[in-house]
């Protein structure tokens, strides 16, 4: 019997650039710019300087950039930052259906494999940016119960090796190895996500780095175990409890998985987002304001229950508080935006948004689908006794309801705008041009260099 394993090594092995639609390519431009962004915006979350400075004790060589600063690392560990950077403020793109942040950890391991690398092509890239979503979202899909370890980490590692695996020109058997050692090295808990600390991205920095290790181990000839998916002490069976590939299969190379990808429009965990769209939708249909409201109720699946539904606590961590709804549902009735400022000791300590917290509740839909983000209800109780509800079918940033490119570069360059060093407004401009023809692009480097404070049009 064909291990499941081995379909994902030829799809990756397989596939040629040519075999990807236009929305593919199209799909993987936006969200590649998209996660250079919330990377350079990462670079200023608290712990970042501190997980910089221990992973900058960690080795000498240059290889790679950290994305929006001065320092250079070791290619596994600047994929480690970069990663870390991309997930630690919520703001990266999300496969709803997979609960995975693909591109997180992919997008950092392939950059920093290619610049080590002394670059790749733009279309190697694409097609190496878009195989691995593919096999990410493919084990995140074939789950059937709910989150028992950190999916976008554990998923993660797999998707990010078989892009670096993609750029390395590895055959199948190589493949197939990198894909055991990125197993054997596999980790993320959903415990870091429960007490809300900074551990929960940097798992998403141990992925990509993993993946670069996997392959450089795999290319030197180490063999790895390769039942991994499926054997007996398998990532299905010890990860998730169950699991159903068969409708994997049957869209495999025929649906592009980085076409479903959903931005997002606040840095908040995403489960987050479809109460958010809802009261911001009661703002600009009935003009909502904190005040009127006497009670607020988002009626959603078990997911969002699990992943945003702690209550705010007065002294807490601001990485607690992007994953509470009632502290972020509280920011938008009061200001009718949630952006990276919202997250500051001083708005986390406001007792006007405690107060309008304690007025927002979480009700269970009944949904039965453990994974299901969507469908969500918001429903405001008046203090005038009246009642205004909007049902959220497909929430903002998804592929339904997708961000107009205005929407996509006002978000892309509010991150530019809010690193830890002054980026150049020009560098922006050029990467976004750089990026709309990555397909036409002759070495990836020329995206990174652009990240770099010190970039200098002449």
């Amino acid at each position: 019997m064909t291990q499941a394993v081995d379909r994902l090594v030829q799809h990756v092995t397989t596939t040629r650039f040519q075999d990807l639609p236009a929305a593919a390519v199209a799909a993987v431009k936006t969200f590649c710019l998209d996660t250079i962004g919330v990377s350079v915006a990462g670079t200023t979350a608290r712990y970042a300087a501190e997980m910089r400075a221990a992973v900058g004790e960690w080795g000498s060589s240059d290889e790679a950039a950290v994305l929006g600063l001065d320092g250079r690392l070791p290619a596994g560990a600047a994929a480690m930052v970069n990663a870390f950077h991309a997930h630690n403020q919520e703001f990266d793109c999300v496969h709803e259906a997979a609960v995975v942040h693909p591109l997180t950890t992919i997008q950092s391991a392939a950059l920093a494999y290619a610049e080590r690398s002394g670059g790749v092509t733009g279309r190697e890239l694409i097609l190496a940016l878009a195989l691995g979503v593919d096999v990410a979202t493919s084990i995140g899909m074939a789950a059937k119960t709910g989150l028992r370890f950190f999916r976008p980490a554990t998923a993660g590692v797999f998707g990010a090796t078989a892009a670096v695996g993609k750029l390395a020109v590895l055959d199948a058997v190589r493949l197939k190895n990198a894909l055991g050692l990125a197993y054997a090295q596999n980790a993320g808990t959903m415990q870091s996500h429960v007490e809300g600390g900074p551990a929960l991205a940097l798992q998403m920095g141990f992925a990509a780095g993993a993946a670069i290790r996997a392959v450089d181990l795999a290319q030197a000839g180490m063999p790895g175990p390769h039942d991994v998916l499926e054997g007996p002490f398998g990532y299905f069976r010890l990860y998730e409890g169950e699991w159903d590939l068969e409708p994997v299969w049957a869209e495999l190379g025929a649906v592009w998985r980085i076409t479903q990808v959903s931005h997002k429009p606040f840095p908040t965990g995403r489960a987050a987002h479809g109460g958010l769209d809802g009261i911001l939708q009661l703002r600009a249909t009935h003009g909502l304001q904190a005040d009127d409201v006497a009670r607020l109720t988002l009626a959603a699946p078990p997911l969002i229950h699990q992943l945003v539904g702690r209550p705010p606590q007065p002294d807490m961590d601001v990485t607690y508080a992007r994953l509470c709804f009632q502290y972020v549902g509280a920011l938008a009735l009061l200001h009718g935006v949630i952006d990276v400022a919202d997250f500051s000791s001083e708005r986390l300590a406001d007792p006007r948004l405690h107060d309008i917290a304690r007025r927002i509740e979480l009700a269970a839909d009944g949904n039965p689908d453990p994974n299901a983000l969507a469908p969500q209800a918001v429903t405001a109780h008046l203090k005038d006794g009246r009642t205004l509800r909007v049902d959220v079918a497909h929430t903002l940033g998804s592929p339904e309801r997708p961000l107009s490119r205005e929407q996509h570069l006002d978000k892309f360059r509010r991150c530019w705008s809010c690193g830890a060093q002054p980026l150049a407004a020009e560098a922006a401009d050029r990467l976004i041009h750089f990026v709309d023809g990555l397909d036409a692009l002759d070495n990836s480097n020329a995206l990174v260099a652009l990240t770099r404070p010190n970039w200098d049009a002449e």
